[in-house]
C-alpha cells in the first residue's frame, strides 16, 4: 500500500495533541483501511509543557509514530522542514494539533491527487469567524498588496494544511533558505493545485501562538521573500523629492529675484524637513530589512538543531 506522512508542528500543545491522535486514527480507520497506511512525525518545536512526553506516551502505544525535539523554539516554518525532511510517504501532509485543520477533509485530499491528476491540494479559509476584527482586516490587506507586489499568486485565507505528492515535498525540501516563507515557497515551486474551501474551526484545545505582532512580523518576511517592490517604492519616492527639492530651489530663486527675501514661512520648513527626513529613514529601514536577511542567509546557520528524535 502506499503510505500518508502526517506532518505535525507543534508548540506547548500538551492539551490537544490526545485529541488530534484519536481524531486522525478515526480518519484513518474510517477512510483509508486498506488503501493506504499512515505514518505520524510530530516536531516538537521547543515546548515548555508536557508536549513532549505525551508524543513519546502515544509512540508506546501505536509505533506508526516518530517524532522529532527540537533544542529551543525554532518556530513552525523550521518545524514543518523538519517534519517534510524525516516524512518517508508517498504523499504528505502538513497539520496543526489544534484541529484546527480538519482531517475529515483528507480523503477528499487523497481523492483529488490520485484520481484527478493533481500534484498537490490545498486548503483555505473562506470565513475568519473567531478571529479578532483587527487581524480579519490586516491579513485580507496583506493578500491583496502581495498579490499585487510578487510575481507568484498567494491565496487568501491559505492554511499550510495541504497534502502533496512526493516529488512536490522533494523541491520544496531542496529550496535551503534560511528565511522561510512557507504559503510562498508552495506557489513558487509551482505543480497542479487544487484547492478546497472550508469555514474557519475554531481550537480544540489551548491557545494561539499567533500574536497580532507575530503575524505581522511573518507578513513581513513573506513581501521581503517574494517581492523587491519596498525597494523600487524607496528609490521612486527618493526620485520624486529630489525633483520637488529643486523645483522649489527654482521657485525660490524666481520669487526672491521678483519679491525680495521674505523671512516668513519657518513653521512650513520645519515640518518639510521633517517630512523628508520621515521618508528617508523609512527608505533606509526597508533596505536595512532586506540587508538584515542577506545577512542572516550568508551565515549559512542551521534552520534548526534535533535534540532528540525517533
Amino acid at each position: 500500500m502506499e503510505k500518508i506522512s502526517v506532518v505535525v508542528s507543534c508548540y506547548n500543545e500538551e492539551k490537544a495533541l490526545p485529541l488530534f491522535y484519536a481524531e486522525m486514527e478515526r480518519i484513518r480507520e474510517q477512510d483509508f483501511e486498506g488503501i493506504a497506511e499512515f505514518e505520524y512525525i510530530f516536531v516538537d518545536d521547543g515546548s515548555k509543557d508536557q508536549t513532549l512526553d505525551i508524543i513519546k506516551l502515544l509512540r508506546e502505544q501505536d509505533q506508526k509514530i516518530k517524532y522529532v525535539s527540537f533544542s529551543r523554539n525554532f518556530g513552525k516554518e523550521a518545524a514543518m522542514l523538519a517534519g517534510l525532511e524525516v516524512s518517508t510517504g508517498d504523499y504528505v501532509t502538513l497539520m496543526d494539533a489544534d484541529l484546527q485543520d480538519p482531517p475529515a477533509l483528507l480523503k477528499k485530499m487523497y481523492d483529488a491527487i490520485v484520481f484527478e491528476g493533481y500534484d498537490s491540494v490545498g486548503t483555505r479559509r473562506v470565513t475568519r469567524k473567531g478571529e479578532p476584527p483587527i487581524r480579519s482586516f490586516f491579513a485580507r490587506m496583506f493578500y491583496k498588496i502581495i498579490n499585487k507586489i510578487s510575481d507568484i499568486e498567494m491565496v487568501d485565507g491559505a492554511r499550510d494544511y495541504r497534502l502533496m505528492k512526493r516529488q512536490v515535498v522533494d523541491a520544496i525540501i531542496s529550496l535551503k533558505e534560511y528565511n522561510r516563507y512557507s504559503k510562498g515557497l508552495f506557489s513558487f515551486v509551482g505543480f497542479e493545485t487544487k484547492w478546497i474551501e472550508y469555514e474557519n474551526i475554531e481550537r480544540v484545545a489551548g491557545e494561539t501562538k499567533w500574536s497580532f505582532w507575530k503575524l505581522f512580523k511573518y507578513a513581513l518576511e513573506g513581501i521581503t521573500a517574494f517581492s523587491t517592490t519596498p525597494l523600487i517604492l524607496s528609490s521612486i519616492l527618493g526620485l520624486i523629492f529630489c525633483l520637488i527639492a529643486f523645483l522649489a530651489i527654482i521657485f525660490i530663486i524666481v520669487r526672491t529675484l521678483i519679491f525680495g527675501d521674505p523671512t516668513s514661512g519657518w513653521p512650513s520648513l520645519v515640518c518639510i524637513i521633517v517630512f523628508v527626513s520621515g521618508i528617508q529613514l523609512f527608505s533606509i529601514g526597508v533596505i536595512g530589512q532586506y540587508l538584515s536577511k542577506t545577512y542572516l542567509e550568508v551565515k549559512d546557520r542551521p534552520i534548526y538543531i534535533v535534540k532528540e528524535k525517533v
